[in-house]
């Protein structure tokens, strides 16, 4: 493969990744910015981030702190007691995931399964509502569940997990 094909490989790639970062929420440029750090050799300062994705050094600044809040981004130091700081990857989504349902949707979760299971304190058992909530915080306290699961385990033990449960 030249060096041309490998190029349009990875911006492929990345295309894609600017296409997943929209569905997850963000912007394309967070999606291009994590794509170019994911296949730069080294971590890379905003300078170098406005270079190579000819992005503007705000969008570039914006883009790089939502990322590192949400821990798809790392920020380092950059040698020789400079003080430019670089950005890298964080290479494990599942852990990127894992934070993400730790820190939010386990909490959301959580919410309105309390929120269920108190409006069922208040309702008499042959309520018309009664079993249609009771119905929505079995589902939600299964989710909590799962997400328990996901949190506590690597993506590797969830899937022999699963595999060994279908055998």
């Amino acid at each position: 493969m030249t060096d041309a094909d490998a190029a349009a490989v990875r911006e492929t790639v990345i295309e894609s990744m600017e296409q997943s970062a929209e569905m997850y929420g963000l912007s394309r440029s967070a999606g291009r910015v994590y794509g170019v750090l994911y296949f730069a050799a080294e971590p890379l300062s905003i300078p170098e981030l406005v270079e190579r994705t000819g992005y503007a050094k705000s969008t570039i600044s914006n883009v790089t702190r939502r990322l590192t809040r949400i821990g798809l981004l790392r920020r380092r130091s950059s040698g020789g007691g400079g003080r430019r700081v670089q950005f890298e990857p964080e290479p494990n989504l599942w852990f990127v995931v894992q934070d993400v349902c730790q820190q939010h949707v386990a909490r959301e979760v959580g919410s309105t399964r309390r929120t269920l299971d108190r409006a069922l304190t208040r309702l008499d058992e042959d309520d018309e509502a009664y079993e249609r909530i009771a119905e929505l915080a079995t589902t939600y306290e299964e989710l909590e569940t799962l997400l328990d699961l996901a949190t506590d385990h690597t993506i590797g033990e969830l899937i022999d997990a699963i595999e060994a449960y279908e055998s």
